[in-house]
Formats: C-alpha cells, sequence, structure tokens
C-alpha cells in the first residue's frame, strides 16, 4: 500500500478516537446538532478504521510468523502462516482501496439513455436502433426495467432518437461510461455494390434528477405544445392531442415525448428528461473548466468523442478508450456487455486509485 494512502488511514484512526472522545463528554450531549454530526461522521469513518485495524493486526501477525523462521522446529508451520497472512493482508488491502475510492452520489439512481442517429443518413439510423435494443436488452439480463419515454423512426424502421428511461440498482453507475460517440462499419442493407459504410450514432447517459434536488426550471423559460403522436395506425391510434414538447427557451433544449395516451404523464416525463439534460450540460461545463485548468489529457468526455466502433465483417467490437477489442459482436449487439463495461469500470478504479495516491 501507497505511504500516502497509509498516512490517509492514520489520520482517519486519530479522528475516530478525537469523535470518541467528543462523543463522551458533557458538552456534546447537550447539543443535539453537534452529536449527530459527529455520529454521522463516526459511522462512515466506522468500516474503514475497521479493516484498518484488521490489517495492521495481520502484518503484527506477519512480523511474528517470520520472526519463527529462524525456529528448524517451527519453520514449515511458519512458512505455512507466512504465506496464509500474506494473502490475507493482500485481500484486506485491496478492500481498503476500493472502499477509500470516492463515490458518485448518482451511482444507484435511474437513468436517461439517448440515443441519436449521427451523420450516415438512414444506416445511422439504423444503427441508432441497434444500440437502443442492445441497451434494452443488457437491461433486460441485469433485471432492470425499461419505459421507452420518446422515439422517433426513420423511414425503414430505424431511430432518429429515442429516450429510454432504466430503472434499478445501480443503473447510472453501470451504464455511464456509454456516453459518446458510436461508430459502425458494415455493408448497409440499402448497399447494392457490397461497399462497406462508416455510420455513427451518439448515446448520452444521464442520471435522473431527484425530485427534491432537481434542477430549477422555470416555466416562463418554457414553451410547451401538444400534438397529436405519430404511430402505425390500428387499434393503437392515438386520436387526441396527446403528446408534448418541451422547449426550454435560454438554452433551446427540446424534448418530446408522446409513448404515453395521457397529455399530463407525458408532459411529467418530459419535464423529468430536460431537468436530467441540463444538469448533464452543468456537469459537462464544470467537467470542462476543471479539464481547462488542470490541462488534463484524459478527455472532455464530449459527446461527439469516439468512444468505441462496432466492425460487422470483422466480427470485432473495439473500445477506443481502454484499447480493448473484442471479436463478439453479436453477442455485444444482443445485450452481452458485462465483458466491456467490467474493463471501463476497472480502468476507471485504477484511474481513481492513481489520483487517491498522489492526493
Amino acid at each position: 500500500m501507497k505511504p500516502s494512502l497509509r498516512d490517509k488511514l492514520d489520520a482517519m484512526l486519530r479522528r475516530m478516537d478525537e469523535i470518541d472522545a467528543l462523543l463522551g463528554t458533557p458538552e456534546t450531549g447537550a447539543d443535539p446538532a453537534r452529536l449527530r454530526a459527529l455520529g454521522s461522521e463516526r459511522a462512515e469513518l466506522a468500516p474503514l478504521t475497521a479493516l484498518y485495524a484488521q490489517l495492521l493486526q495481520a502484518e503484527r501477525e506477519l512480523a511474528e510468523a517470520r520472526a519463527l523462521l529462524a525456529d528448524p522446529d517451527m519453520r514449515t508451520l511458519a512458512q505455512d502462516e507466512v504465506e496464509a497472512t500474506q494473502q490475507r493482508i493482500a485481500t484486506l488491502e485491496a478492500e481498503l482501496q476500493r472502499a477509500l475510492l470516492p463515490r458518485d452520489p448518482d451511482d444507484r439512481k435511474p437513468a436517461f439513455v439517448e440515443v441519436r442517429a449521427g451523420t450516415g443518413g438512414e444506416e445511422s439510423a439504423l444503427f441508432a436502433a441497434d444500440l437502443l435494443r442492445m441497451y434494452t436488452r443488457y437491461a433486460e439480463r441485469r433485471g432492470w426495467r425499461t419505459e421507452v419515454v420518446s422515439h422517433t423512426d426513420s423511414d425503414l424502421g430505424g431511430v432518429k432518437e429515442a429516450v429510454l428511461r432504466v430503472s434499478g440498482d445501480g443503473v447510472y453507475g453501470r451504464l455511464k461510461f456509454e456516453s459518446g460517440g458510436h461508430r459502425v462499419q458494415r455493408v448497409p442493407a440499402t448497399e447494392s455494390q457490397g461497399r462497406i459504410h462508416t455510420s455513427a450514432a451518439t448515446v448520452a447517459v444521464m442520471p435522473e434528477p431527484d425530485e427534491q434536488a432537481a434542477i430549477a426550471i422555470n416555466p416562463a423559460e418554457l414553451r410547451i405544445d401538444t400534438f397529436r403522436a405519430s404511430g402505425a395506425g390500428g387499434q393503437h391510434i392515438n386520436k387526441t392531442d396527446s403528446a408534448v414538447r418541451v422547449t426550454h427557451l435560454p438554452t433551446g433544449l427540446v424534448v418530446e415525448c408522446q409513448d404515453d395516451r395521457s397529455q399530463h404523464r407525458n408532459k411529467a416525463q418530459a419535464l423529468s428528461v430536460l431537468a436530467a439534460r441540463l444538469e448533464q450540460r452543468q456537469r459537462d461545463e464544470a467537467h470542462a473548466r476543471e479539464a481547462a485548468q488542470r490541462k488534463s489529457l484524459v478527455g472532455s468526455g464530449d459527446r461527439s468523442d469516439r468512444i468505441r466502433t462496432y466492425n460487422v465483417p470483422q466480427g470485432r467490437v473495439t473500445d477506443h478508450r481502454i484499447n480493448l477489442t473484442l471479436y463478439k459482436i453479436d453477442a455485444i449487439l444482443a445485450g452481452d456487455l458485462d465483458e466491456l463495461l467490467d474493463a471501463l469500470h476497472a480502468e476507471h478504479q485504477a484511474e481513481l486509485l492513481t489520483a487517491l495516491g498522489e492526493g
């Protein structure tokens, strides 16, 4: 373990002793707010300090076992004890490092997954439909619930733009690295000469705002239009103006929702998506400012960045952020995303650990 991490943990142990001493004073007992604050801080530190105490105890046991190696009668037993204790120390260090990583408070929230066709005309809309299906199937594998908030079809059955709400445990934390530019290389169905074309679509994953903490939207800054939802006809054709289009005048952001027959529910859903987009916009602007200040080379996370290429003729998917190539494109497009997402999260954890050790 890096000395800087051990220094942080030593400071936490000292702070726990301070808190325990303060909690025992009459002054703290007479101040309910102070009592709650110290209790909350102690509850946050307790799991870390307990793990660290186990690590320190294991290190003492390792030193004792190594001392016994000099005794010929105890050497075999001591060697077994050294190996077992070293393994336990490695496990405890890994647990401590994970526990020290900063947590994104949005990770456990539901998310809106927004897919838009990009360059490539009709083929890009067909690719966007493939991506939407991929995320829907992945959600099914995880036992998450999905709900189509808005969906605009292209002429050949592709998707010009769609927003999917995904709810379940840890949705945003799992999917957040999918934001960015996705590119496909394949022979389009409309290509008669068999030539490979490159098309693109963009994906944005946004945490659903908490109702209490949602960004405040001034109703005077909104234009709300209603219209008749489009559909394929038949028994589900919409005969009323239940579809809703919300325009945020200061930013020009537009959200349409037409998948519910209730105008009220469509409006509520559209406002929720708008709040998520505005929050994401604020996060992007904050990240851009931080990156400029640090002159960071990690990347801005701009949605136009190309993050992944799906090469159909070669059967491969390449994530350019971590230089990972998998030859299982059919499985991935069918929703088998765990290997990709696990690798992205592992890389992110490694970056956080590096930053933690330098801090």
